[in-house]
């Protein structure tokens, strides 16, 4: 599955989507009859404060029960609104009880160019209609032309004091007990989707430099981003995002010569200036990524979501035998089958299933992608429910 990054209309929602849904489609209200247990009437004791919880969890070290995050894409946070009766993003991360918060700062808004729409980046995309409301597919981006290095680096690229971090310590402020997630970094596809795809696995090949020059440009604003975020924090942050889908949903979309070429160098730089703020790096790829853990492991993340389970080699049980105690993993309960199409009992037995197979091993209970629109409302509250009566 493809990550998504479109706009994010919740100040405390991050810009991580690339399939977005605006607010434009609205879904008939649910018989209250079929309504599931309220989240937030389960009972729940613990000892540890929710950072306190997930910090213990990025160290190796026993907590009172496992953790789980949050994150929905917008059109999913209104089904939600619909259903519980309110329209607050803070009341509905409070109803859930997740341990994390995801925050962001405010970047230069998307320009709509007639025939296509344009981040500051240069990614342009458009909003297909769907079932489900407007999705971005994406095209090929501002500098899919270019034809030399001069005019790449002539491109008008974004600059760091564009970027608005006023929200920031206001964000976390509301949720003053909750480990902090910040950021939306993209040192390779994003880099991708401005020059193209195909042009940039081209370009791997025939025109390297290209390549580097635009991950060398990510990566430095990406680290310039991440040090005025966590002052503007006052240090609070915990976690930092970094994306870069290196895999399709059978197999890498790169080869290991190439991931150790124009991954890794920009992935480590990006581990070492998260960590040398008090950060962890959080990494995430959607797809068959196996062959890549032990290169991430060694570049420094902390982090590895969303453990999609695509291959033999993206099962919980294999990557715990295999990577149990290197790295925390993130995700796991499927957003495609399990969540979509399953029922509450197939979402509970899902979770049961990976805290099992990580038991002993570093692991946060999430969805393997933002929470899509098709996932009916009773199996999100499943999760969320299942998640808060964990011992």
């Amino acid at each position: 599955m493809r990550s998504a990054r479109g706009v994010a209309t919740l100040s405390a929602l991050p810009m991580t989507c690339r399939a977005t849904f605006p607010w434009r489609t609205w879904w008939p209200s649910l018989r209250a009859s079929a309504r599931p247990e309220r989240a937030d009437q389960r009972s729940v004791v613990g000892m540890m404060t929710k950072r306190e919880r997930v910090l213990a969890t990025l160290a190796g070290k026993k907590t009172d029960r496992t953790c789980y995050s949050f994150r929905a894409e917008n059109e999913t946070c209104e089904k939600l609104y619909r259903y519980l009766g309110f329209r607050d993003y803070d009341r509905l991360v409070d109803y859930l009880n997740p341990d994390i918060l995801l925050i962001n700062a405010a970047f230069p808004p998307e320009k709509n160019m007639g025939a296509f729409w344009q981040n500051c980046w240069g990614e342009r995309y458009i909003y297909k209609q769907t079932e489900y409301g407007p999705v971005r597919e994406d095209m090929e981006g501002a500098l899919a032309g270019a034809a030399s290095l001069e005019e790449i680096k002539n491109f008008r690229w974004p600059k760091n004091d564009e970027v608005d971090y006023s929200n920031v310590a206001a964000s976390i402020d509301r949720h003053p007990d909750m480990a902090v997630q910040y950021g939306a970094a993209d040192v390779w596809q994003r880099p991708g989707l401005v020059r193209g795809m195909a042009n940039f696995m081209v370009d791997m090949l025939i025109n390297p430099d290209y390549c580097h020059f635009m991950s060398d440009y990510f990566t430095r604003f990406y680290i310039e981003d991440y040090t005025r975020a966590q002052e503007a924090a006052h240090g609070r942050i915990d976690i930092f995002t970094l994306y870069s889908d290196l895999g399709s949903q059978k197999a890498p979309l790169i080869s290991n010569t190439l991931f150790r070429e124009f991954v890794f160098p920009y992935v480590k730089r990006m581990a070492d200036a998260v960590h040398s703020i008090g950060g962890k790096l959080f990494f995430h790829s959607c797809g068959a990524v196996y062959p890549f853990i032990d290169g991430l492991i060694e570049a420094g993340i902390d982090i590895l979501d969303p453990i999609q389970p695509c291959t033999p080699e993206m099962q919980p049980e294999y990557l715990a035998a295999h990577f149990g105690g290197k790295v925390c993993f993130h995700g796991g309960v499927d957003v495609q089958q399990v969540l979509s199409v399953g029922t509450p009992q197939d979402v509970r037995a899902s979770i049961e299933r990976y805290k099992k197979a990580f038991a002993g091993c570093a692991y946060i209970c999430a969805p393997t992608h933002f929470l899509q629109v098709d996932a009916p409302v009773e199996n999100i509250l499943a999760l969320y429910g299942e998640c808060m009566s964990d011992k």
